[in-house]
């Protein structure tokens, strides 16, 4: 049955899906939980679930507190995921498009939380006391996981799908 679907279906499919769980997450998170109301949980001595606002990109970077820098934020991110959609549609691989769908999916999950509630809601906080660089204290949520996951895909394939092979002679 899958076995005739076209690769866009894939992708298409895993941006659904990551958006869709992204979102459903942070409900359950914000007003059913009620994850604001509560002290940090500790999971496992490297993991909390807290609530924390990121008003920029990643670990903070260029934060957008004001409506035009956050406007800018969105104008960037919808550039980034209309190159990645095109990029799925015309992908002959449904590795590659699933991998860009799950990067699509999240950044729209991270989009809309920054259009409806003027920041993104994290939380995963994951956090050592070794000195081992930015990931020593990391805030995450289920849209980076699914950002982190199509990366983590797209360079799988990378290095085992057979690439083009150099030409053989003088050239």
């Amino acid at each position: 049955m899958f076995d005739r679907l076209p690769p866009r279906a894939f992708g298409l499919a895993a941006a659904f899906g990551a958006l869709a769980l992204d979102q459903a997450h942070k409900f359950w998170m914000l007003h059913v939980f009620d994850m604001a109301g509560r002290a940090p949980i500790r999971l496992a001595p490297f993991l909390d679930v807290v609530l924390s606002w990121n008003y920029g990109v990643s670990y903070s970077l260029f934060p957008a507190h004001e409506g035009w820098a956050r406007a800018g934020l969105l104008v960037a991110q919808g550039a980034i995921v209309a190159g990645l959609a095109a990029w799925m549609l015309k992908s002959e691989s449904r590795l590659t498009a699933t991998a860009l769908g799950l990067i699509i999916g999240g950044a729209l999950g991270n989009a809309a939380d920054r259009l409806t509630r003027g920041a993104v809601a994290d939380f995963f906080y994951l956090h050592t006391s070794l000195p081992v660089g930015p990931l020593a204290n990391y805030v995450f949520n289920v849209a980076d996981v699914a950002i982190t996951a199509g990366v983590v895909l797209l360079v799988i394939e990378g290095f085992f799908s057979p690439g083009e092979r150099p030409r053989e002679g003088n050239g």
